[in-house]
């Protein structure tokens, strides 16, 4: 869990196109725990349901607080194709959730006290770029391996310009 910074820079060995997913909630009314506690436990649970099972596609995640109502997790994906697989699948507990979500829904018991949002982005190889300093593996590192930053070129626009073999 406390992992030990790489000393020096270092890129993520990423080959081929990055599948991104930003996903998250906005507490709406605070004072509504009922609502939005349950929305808040979702997530972690579908994150141990994947991290059980690496043939899923979860290469890694990131939990991240935008703002004391705002929380999302970065996640990275072996491709759209298991993202959707995953999203989809009825024996997978993100499909119980968005159910659940849905029946809400069509019943008018959504009251608008919490939001949900997602983006997915499907970046393609020259598309992307990174590095980090004196940092364990984080973000993309992390999901795909880290390398010693001169293996992709120490300016961002060597590294944007690398192809895998």
């Amino acid at each position: 869990m406390f992992a030990k910074p790489v000393a020096g820079r270092t890129t993520a060995a990423a080959e081929g196109d990055v599948v991104v997913l930003l996903i998250g909630m906005r507490i709406n009314h605070f004072w509504a725990v009922h609502q939005w506690l349950p929305v808040f436990l979702v997530m972690p649970r579908m994150l141990r349901e994947l991290t059980r099972d690496s043939s899923r596609g979860l290469l890694g995640h990131v939990l991240l607080t935008a703002s004391p109502r705002t929380y999302y997790v970065v996640q990275y994906w072996e491709s759209r194709e298991k993202l959707y697989a995953y999203a989809a699948s009825p024996d997978m507990f993100h499909h119980r959730a968005w159910a659940i979500i849905n029946r809400k829904e069509r019943a008018g018991k959504a009251r608008g006290h919490v939001g949900l949002w997602h983006e997915t982005y499907v970046a393609p190889e020259g598309s992307y770029e990174s590095i980090y300093a004196d940092m364990p593996p984080f973000g993309l590192a992390a999901a795909h391996g880290a390398l010693p930053v001169e293996k992709r070129g120490r300016r961002a626009k060597d590294r944007f310009t690398h192809r895998s073999a």
